[in-house]
């Protein structure tokens, strides 16, 4: 943003490399601007070109569905306030300028402006109906990786604002729905809750004849907040019991990244690139391709000594395609859940806990597959 030529805009807009904007994206976001010098951020929708690809990734599109149709486009009418996602959006130079820049600080510098914005009195604006595509994350382990920087790095974002959040001028509901609904809700109590409820709680009782957990704990409230989840995807919900499980295992790595977000362990500063496999730029590549064809034609010189970009391009397809040996990473905080889960579920069939017993089963054998590699594309 320091860069002579930032001077003559008043506004920028921000991609990640696997985004693809159609060509009407500024005609459709920067006009919310116009006659509204209070609003810092339009924010466009992500949609996915690999949605159904594999079972990670439909599992992956029934959360993200839930947080653009539901958090972001609440909190955008009713709060004029959301996060900003990083990509796929434009923000007013001088809301970044006047909020103090991108800070490296935490691995969510994306977050932390639209936070700083937001005290600073800027309104933010969300567009449903506005849709960039993308990629979803194909693998366990890239999607473990993300998903832990994005539940540790809220953490720590959340330690260093708290006391500019209390002392802000912003009113009293705002200041307690940053606090208690967008920070403490989703990236702390609810991670907390999952992981200890079903992961500890739930399995240990079924070692101790005196305690037991009503049914409604284990089975009505998880399945109605899963069903709620799941609305805004309507095509999902056949898979809506391996969601409950699956959000069930991810716990473990959302609960691990909050508590090293708090208290500033080694792995809260950990920014990985999230791995993808280019889906969303394959048709760009062959346009590209077709493009140096028909140059190469014009160039008889060039063409006797090079390859094509289309034969270049085949060629690389081809590699791409050819067998290759798949390797299953092991995770053993996953595999000694699953040990402790399935245990639990043939100790409660013994002492006839027929619920407990079926989801116990089905909740270790998620913890099983996770640990042992086997959803999701493996890495070569």
């Amino acid at each position: 943003m320091s860069c002579d030529y930032v001077k003559d805009y008043e506004f920028v807009a921000i991609f990640d490399a696997d985004f693809q904007p159609n060509p009407d994206f500024l005609k459709l976001t920067v006009p919310h601007f116009k006659g509204n010098p209070d609003v810092g951020l339009v924010q466009a929708r992500w949609s996915f070109v690999n949605k159904d690809e594999n079972l990670l990734t439909r599992l992956q599109n029934i959360n993200l569905c839930f947080h653009f149709e539901v958090e972001q486009q609440v909190n955008g009418v009713f709060l004029n306030f959301f996060g900003f996602n990083g990509t796929a959006g434009v923000w007013r130079i001088k809301a970044l300028e006047e909020s103090g820049g991108w800070l490296e600080r935490t691995t969510v510098e994306d977050m932390d402006i639209a936070v700083r914005a937001h005290l600073n009195g800027w309104k933010f604006v969300f567009l449903n109906d506005v849709r960039v595509l993308c990629e979803l994350p194909e693998s366990y382990e890239a999607y473990k990786k993300q998903q832990h920087r994005w539940h540790s790095g809220p953490m720590q974002l959340f330690r260093l604002c708290l006391p500019d959040i209390i002392t802000s001028k912003i009113s009293a509901w705002k200041k307690a729905n940053m606090i208690f609904l967008f920070f403490l809700l989703r990236k702390l109590i609810l991670p907390f809750y999952s992981f200890t409820l079903f992961c500890i709680i739930l399995p240990l009782t079924m070692f101790i004849p005196e305690a037991e957990l009503p049914i409604w704990v284990i089975c009505y409230v998880p399945i109605f907040m899963s069903f709620l989840n799941i609305l805004p995807a309507l095509k999902s919900v056949p898979f809506l019991v391996p969601y409950l499980l699956f959000e069930n295992t991810m716990s473990v790595t959302k609960f691990n990244a909050m508590i090293s977000g708090l208290f500033q362990l080694g792995s809260a500063y950990e920014w990985v690139v999230t791995k993808k496999t280019g889906r969303s730029s394959e048709s760009d590549l062959l346009a590209f391709a077709e493009r140096e064809q028909k140059a190469s034609n014009e160039d008889k010189i060039s063409r006797r000594h090079s390859e094509s970009g289309l034969e270049l391009f085949s060629k690389l397809k081809e590699t791409d395609s050819s067998p290759a040996k798949k390797r299953n990473r092991i995770y053993r905080k996953e595999l000694a859940l699953a040990f402790l889960l399935l245990t639990a579920s043939a100790r409660s069939l013994l002492s006839a806990h027929g619920v407990h017993f079926y989801f116990l089963l089905f909740q270790g054998l998620s913890f099983l597959v996770m640990g042992l590699d086997l959803i999701g594309e493996q890495h070569n």
